[in-house]
């Protein structure tokens, strides 16, 4: 009996707009009403176009409007369970509805599988950053300074003009000693 009471009191904190009380609620049916619309989503382009927090988010916005109201009547937490994963099964096959009936059906979209296989990710990996990295230094190292200076140069952006104007000579000239330089270490890492 006393069960019966404190839940009385709970649904009247409730209709009263008590956040503590709806807080308790959701954290109470939340679990329930998310694992009920995870397992009623059988079809793996439906989950990715329904998440269970946003379909529960919606029931509960639901309850607590009509709760509000008055609207309904219930008599322990059993039927309080009820109710909202009776309501989580309506709102989602209206939703299943909705977005099969518009342009964006979910039935249209590819499988994962066939889409993201095909998509290239056009970012360095780590392991082509630090292999990159090594590269530079390997070939930083094996470069005269006259050969790093023309090449710290040109990864400023100078032109080869603005090199020779740094460092003497012609813009072809400190083009072709920077090509010499690149060729004798492709071959030196070739081997």
């Amino acid at each position: 009996m006393a069960e019966n009471v404190d839940f009385f009191e709970f649904l009247r904190r409730i209709r009263a707009g008590d956040d503590a009380a709806a807080m308790e609620l959701v954290r109470r049916f939340e679990p329930l009403i998310r694992r009920e619309v995870r397992l009623r989503i059988g079809d793996d382009r439906l989950n990715r176009a329904f998440d269970s927090a946003d379909v529960s988010q919606s029931v509960f916005a639901s309850f607590f409007t009509r709760a509000a109201g008055g609207e309904f009547e219930l008599s322990g937490p059993e039927q309080l369970a009820r109710l909202l994963v009776t309501m989580a099964r309506n709102r989602l096959v209206s939703r299943v509805r909705k977005e099969r009936r518009q342009i964006r059906d979910v039935r249209r979209v590819q499988t994962e599988s066939d889409t993201l296989g095909n998509l290239a990710d056009t970012r360095a990996t780590p392991s082509k950053i630090v292999g990159d990295k090594e590269e530079l230094a390997l070939l930083r190292a094996a470069m005269n300074k006259e050969e790093q200076q023309v090449f710290e140069l040109r990864t400023e952006g100078l032109s080869w003009d603005e090199v020779a104007a740094r460092l003497g000579g012609s813009g072809p000239a400190r083009r072709m000693q920077l090509s010499r330089a690149l060729s004798r270490l492709e071959k030196v890492l070739s081997e």
